[in-house]
């Protein structure tokens, strides 16, 4: 009997120090790589083929899906699935599912070396050392700011634990899908968006995506003068052409964003630190991520539910 056909579409995975490709042969199921960009006529061949489909950040659409007659799942590798046609894939009786938390100290993690990074001005120092200059850049210690999380899903909540527990900073955190006292017991206070954008030194963005930007031109004026923005979650988060201009006036005190645009502004904009989309980029979360993808794509293939089905609402079951 031949094994199940795996289409992976995503570079990192396998990647890491666990063998996720291995552990599908041994249960049955082979492995074959297709473009990560997900060109139609590229995957055509391989999603005649497959019955299941590890996907990367690129659209899963109704037109990949109805060139896959025997796909059974579709698994996204990593926590975001607005890419994917939920409602397609319902409706042709095809389940999603995605791997929440994979990531999560991966790119909290990050976030906080990117706040510091922006705060001690690690990256305009590097640069003026390395052209001979030793300028005396002060910077503030995060321990005596406040700052605002805006989502406080798994990504938030480490990104909390890590700031409370290990600089004591204050937090104030908005999260309109989670109940204020359980917010207030991890160490934060609550606030709607306007009470973290005037109380924040620091703000951090953690929601998803999908929707109009949360800080844009009019939400820039309720920030107070000074403040960093650090944006580790989606680009629209940012309305860029906004942000860059506040940079240009001095209002803001700086932007770290590990998610841009093409061509974004904030590439010449001073005061900012760009990283390449680095958030889960460590040899744990790609471990994690594959490992618990494939888990993912065996269960279904037993006749078991995902652990973490996505419906056609966008939320995780």
């Amino acid at each position: 009997m031949p094994d199940d056909v795996v289409l992976v579409t995503t570079r990192s995975f396998g990647s890491g120090d666990i063998d996720p490709v291995a552990w599908l042969g041994t249960h049955g199921c082979e492995v074959r790589r297709g473009d990560v960009h997900h060109e139609l006529e590229s995957l055509a061949p391989l999603l005649s083929a497959a019955v299941a489909w590890i996907a990367g950040t690129a659209p899963v659409s109704a037109d990949h899906l109805e060139r896959a007659p025997n796909l059974r799942v579709v698994v996204r590798y990593g926590t975001g699935t607005e890419a994917v046609d939920v409602n397609a894939a319902e409706a042709r009786g095809i389940l999603v599912a995605n791997t929440p938390g994979a990531n999560a100290a991966a790119v909290a993690d990050l976030t906080v070396g990117l706040i510091l990074s922006v705060l001690r001005h690690v990256v305009d120092g590097d640069r003026a050392v390395r052209a001979g200059k030793w300028p005396a850049l002060r910077g503030r210690e995060l321990g005596a700011l406040t700052v605002g999380i805006v989502g406080f899903g798994q990504i938030g909540r480490a990104v909390a634990q890590r700031l409370r527990g290990g600089f004591g900073s204050r937090l104030v955190v908005c999260d309109p899908f989670v109940d204020a006292n359980d917010i207030c017991a991890a160490g934060a206070e609550f606030g709607g968006l306007d009470d973290v954008l005037a109380a924040a030194d620091v703000l951090t963005l953690h929601a998803p995506g999908g929707g109009p930007a949360l800080v844009d031109s009019a939400a820039l004026k309720r920030i107070r003068k000074g403040a960093i923005i650090v944006n580790t979650a989606r680009a629209e988060l940012l309305d860029e052409d906004a942000v860059a201009a506040a940079l240009v006036a001095d209002y803001l005190g700086g932007v770290a964003v590990d998610v841009s645009s093409a061509g974004s502004p904030l590439l010449t904009a001073p005061r900012v630190v760009v990283t390449p989309h680095l958030g889960a980029q460590t040899v744990e979360a790609v471990d994690r991520m594959g490992m618990w993808a494939a888990e993912e794509v065996v269960r279904v293939l037993r006749g078991e539910p995902p652990l973490h089905r996505v419906s056609a609402s966008g939320s995780t079951a």
